[in-house]
């Protein structure tokens, strides 16, 4: 057991900064969510991937993610005003990095069929959830955007994983 006192542990640490923010936090598994909608001003499939998303509450139904100031698929998504949150499975690793780039046409070759309301659904996401935004909150260099679930699904595969800057899988082993 070591001797030395938190605070003399703690003493010599560096101020944060956004790399070592984001090395520690990596550290911190994830899913990986591709939010599609149908961008209604040009018809066009508008699409981001994240892995900031989390449940907020049962009743009323709402889920969460954050989407950067600086993102140029964000507002597309917005327009359409119904959305679909895809939990991505472990073997579209494809799929988030395709979403994940700024720019370009996201959809080219992405198999998606539509939610109840149209909006897509990546084919062989794990599940998804067809929601709209109930509410915006600035936070940072993100905006925290909670949304109402309208419709879902999951078909109980596993879900591709993002920890310390890659993607993984889940391995719960045997039981």
């Amino acid at each position: 057991m070591s001797t030395t006192s938190t605070t003399e542990h703690l003493s010599g640490l560096p101020e944060v900064d956004p790399s070592t923010m984001r090395t520690v936090l990596g550290h911190f598994a994830t899913g990986v969510i591709a939010i599609t909608a149908l961008d209604p001003a040009t018809g066009e499939g508008a699409g981001l991937a994240a892995n900031s998303f989390t449940s907020v509450s049962l009743d009323p139904p709402l889920v969460a993610f954050c989407v950067a100031h600086t993102s140029s698929s964000w507002p597309a998504i917005k327009r359409a005003e119904t959305f679909v949150v895809n939990i991505l499975a472990e073997d579209q690793e494809h799929v988030g990095r395709q979403l994940a780039i700024k720019g370009g046409d996201k959809f080219a070759g992405l198999a998606w069929n539509p939610s109840p309301s149209g909006a897509p659904i990546v084919e062989n996401a794990v599940a998804w959830i067809e929601a709209h935004v109930e509410a915006e909150h600035v936070a940072g260099d993100h905006v925290i955007v909670v949304s109402r679930v309208r419709h879902l699904y999951a078909d109980g595969r596993s879900p591709l994983l993002f920890h310390k800057g890659k993607y993984g899988r889940l391995n719960l082993g045997e039981d």
